[in-house]
C-alpha cells in the first residue's frame, strides 16, 4: 500500500515537470501555490515523524498561509499588473525543459544513492525530491527571459532547499526555526522582485531581463 509521503514526492516531482513545460505565467503560479502547499505538508507525514504538537501545527498553519498562500498572492498580483501571460521563446525549449526535468530525476537518485548518509527509505526519497527540486529552480532561473518566472524558479530553488533540510534535520524543532527564518528572506525577495518587475514593464512594457542590457551609465 502506497504511503502517503509517497503520493506527496510523486505530486512535488509532477509539479516539477509541469513547471518545466509549461509555457503559461498564470500557470506557473498556481503550481507554485500547489507544490508549496505539498512541500509544507511533506516533513508531517515521514514515517520518523512524531505525534503532532500544538507548536508544530501552528507551523504547518503558518507555512500553508505563506507558501500556499501569501508568496503566490503576490506574484498573482504582480502578473495582472504586467499583463504578461506567456513566456515566449525561452533559453531552452519546453521539450528540452522536460527532458532536462526527467534528466534532474535521474541525476538525483544517482547522487542520493553515492551519499551514503544511511537515511531510512522515506528520507531517501525525500532527497531525490530535494535534489530534482532544487536544480529545476536553478533551470528556470538560466533558461527563461521573463523576471516573473525567474523569481518563481527562486521560489522552486528555496521549495528544495527546505526539502533538503527536512531530510538531513535530526532536531524538527531546529528546521522549523531555520526554515522561518529562510521564509522571511524570501517573503522580502518576492516583495522586492515584485517592485523591480513592476518597474522592468513600465520602462521597456515587458517583463524580458535580456533588455537590463540596454542599460548604461
Amino acid at each position: 500500500m502506497i504511503q502517503l509521503s509517497d503520493a506527496l514526492f510523486s505530486l512535488t516531482l509532477l509539479s516539477v515537470l509541469f513547471s518545466l513545460g509549461s509555457n503559461r505565467i498564470m500557470g506557473l503560479v498556481k503550481i507554485m501555490a500547489f507544490q508549496g502547499v505539498v512541500v509544507s505538508l511533506i516533513p508531517f507525514f515521514l514515517e520518523h515523524h512524531e505525534v503532532f504538537n500544538s507548536g508544530a501545527l501552528i507551523f504547518l498553519a503558518v507555512m500553508l498561509l505563506i507558501k500556499g498562500l501569501l508568496i503566490p498572492g503576490l506574484m498573482y498580483v504582480a502578473v495582472k499588473k504586467v499583463k504578461i501571460q506567456r513566456e515566449i521563446e525561452p533559453i531552452v525549449g519546453y521539450h528540452a525543459s522536460l527532458f532536462a526535468g526527467l534528466i534532474f530525476i535521474l541525476a538525483s537518485a544517482f547522487i542520493a544513492d553515492k551519499l551514503y548518509l544511511s537515511l531510512p527509505g522515506d528520507k531517501v526519497l525525500l532527497m531525490i525530491t530535494a535534489i530534482t527540486t532544487l536544480s529545476a529552480g536553478l533551470f528556470l532561473i538560466m533558461s527563461r527571459h521573463k523576471a516573473i518566472t525567474q523569481v518563481i524558479g527562486y521560489l522552486m530553488m528555496e521549495n528544495g532547499i527546505y526539502l533538503v533540510g527536512t531530510a538531513l534535520a535530526h532536531e524538527t524543532h531546529a528546521q522549523f526555526v531555520v526554515e522561518f527564518g529562510v521564509l522571511l528572506d524570501l517573503l522580502v525577495g518576492v516583495m522586492v522582485m515584485g517592485i523591480i518587475i513592476y518597474n522592468i514593464n513600465s520602462s521597456y512594457d515587458d517583463v524580458d531581463t535580456t533588455l537590463l542590457g540596454q542599460l548604461r551609465d
